[in-house]
């Protein structure tokens, strides 16, 4: 399959290191080509403007899930039975199973744990002051506290953080970085399959699965693809997007210190930092049917690279898309999709996220970047690996 008349080309290759690492050109490349672009090295057309993203995730019976949302055959095929990967009754039916604990009811319950174990965090940070802002802030609730509400056994839980990077990893482009994942991606189903057969604590998101194959809504071979569909949402985007808002406030402190004066922008101002860093930066999707974008006519069962992270800063859409602003009004921004398939746990990142920010801001009167940041290079997620940074406390009759 190739290009038609209507549709341009991109030659790049968005899966090199080098793009990965700044791929904000090669965006706007693709959004001023065009509706929607073929790309030449990977074999599949694109959508990069944000009313075309929207419009394609909107529109899940034209524009499919079922047959994988990856670049890669291998991992579409793995990855069949999970929510991301379904369509119809069968996604409505595993999300509505996997999306009880996920509810705002729920989440609003757990907001005390949340809250205490945010504070205890901070408290740590301002005693430190210098540290790294990946694994000692931004991992620490994804790592410490959703495994317990997960109900993951304590044996597995090292491996979380590799077995996540790797899933997503798996969905990129036959590269190098798919290829190395493919161990990791076959021990996460290795392991997923034993937690379905174990004894998990009552109460916990794991065990309302086993709970569902009990009163026969899901089958027994449904549980373990939708035991792994906790596992995304709950580590490597909550991870990128709270490392990413450190960052931001790191370079600009006058961003800090308006969330300092009113805490309640918490939740805003992670929303804006996961929109100019989108975490997951897109899936793909399935003509279900012969479809026009623009103008360019795609045939039934094109494979359409779907860019959240492109139309997050679509000039077309944002007034001044590349400026962080915490106080702008962000709520349509597509960091965690939208429609039927938008991200089930965005509210338990939200909560973590949101929890961890407001905690910093009553004690913490700026970040400062204390050694050059390390980039996480992933076919998926845009992440740091590494964020040294030093805090300067706010002074004590302002906690």
């Amino acid at each position: 399959m190739s290009g038609t008349g209507s549709i341009p080309t991109y030659r790049a290759d968005l899966y090199s290191d080098e793009a990965l690492a700044e791929p904000y050109e090669h965006y706007k490349a693709l959004r001023d080509l065009g509706p929607v672009v073929w790309l030449e090295a990977h074999g599949v057309y694109a959508v990069a403007r944000y009313e075309d993203v929207r419009a394609v995730l909107g529109d899940a019976e034209t524009f499919c899930s079922g047959q994988g949302v990856g670049l890669n055959d291998a991992v579409n095929e793995i990855g069949r039975g999970t929510t991301l990967m379904s369509d119809g009754d069968d996604h409505r039916l595993l999300r509505s199973v996997i999306g009880r604990p996920l509810a705002p009811k729920a989440l609003a319950a757990l907001r005390p744990q949340a809250d205490a174990r945010a504070a205890a965090l901070a408290d740590h940070l301002v005693e430190r002051r210098l540290f790294d802002a990946i694994p000692d802030l931004a991992e620490v609730l994804p790592t410490a506290w959703v495994p317990e509400l997960l109900g993951w056994p304590e044996d597995g839980r090292e491996q979380l953080l590799d077995w996540a990077a790797a899933i997503f990893n798996g969905l990129g482009p036959r590269n190098d970085r798919t290829n190395a994942a493919a161990p990791g991606v076959i021990e996460m189903a290795a392991f997923a399959e034993r937690v379905a057969s174990s004894e998990l604590p009552k109460g916990s998101m794991a065990a309302g699965i086993l709970d569902a194959v009990a009163r026969g809504e899901l089958s027994a071979a449904q549980c373990p693809m939708a035991i792994i569909d906790y596992l995304g949402p709950s580590l490597d985007t909550t991870i990128s997007g709270l490392g990413s808002a450190v960052w931001l406030f790191a370079r600009h402190p006058e961003q800090w210190q308006r969330l300092r004066e009113d805490p309640g922008r918490a939740r805003q101002a992670f929303d804006e930092a996961i929109r100019l860093e989108s975490p997951v930066t897109g899936f793909t999707r399935v003509t279900t049917r012969a479809v026009e974008i623009g103008g360019g006519e795609l045939p039934a069962g094109s494979r359409l690279l779907v860019s959240y992270a492109s139309a997050n800063r679509d000039e077309r859409h944002w007034g001044q898309p590349e400026r962080f602003d915490i106080e702008r009004p962000n709520a349509a921004h597509l960091a965690f999709g939208f429609g039927e398939h938008a991200c089930a746990g965005m509210g338990l990142a939200r909560l973590e996220a949101t929890a961890v920010l407001t905690a910093l801001a009553r004690r913490v009167e700026r970040f400062e970047l204390a050694g050059p940041p390390v980039r996480k290079l992933n076919n998926v997620i845009r992440a740091f690996a590494s964020l040294p940074v030093r805090i300067v406390p706010a002074p004590l009759s302002t906690r």
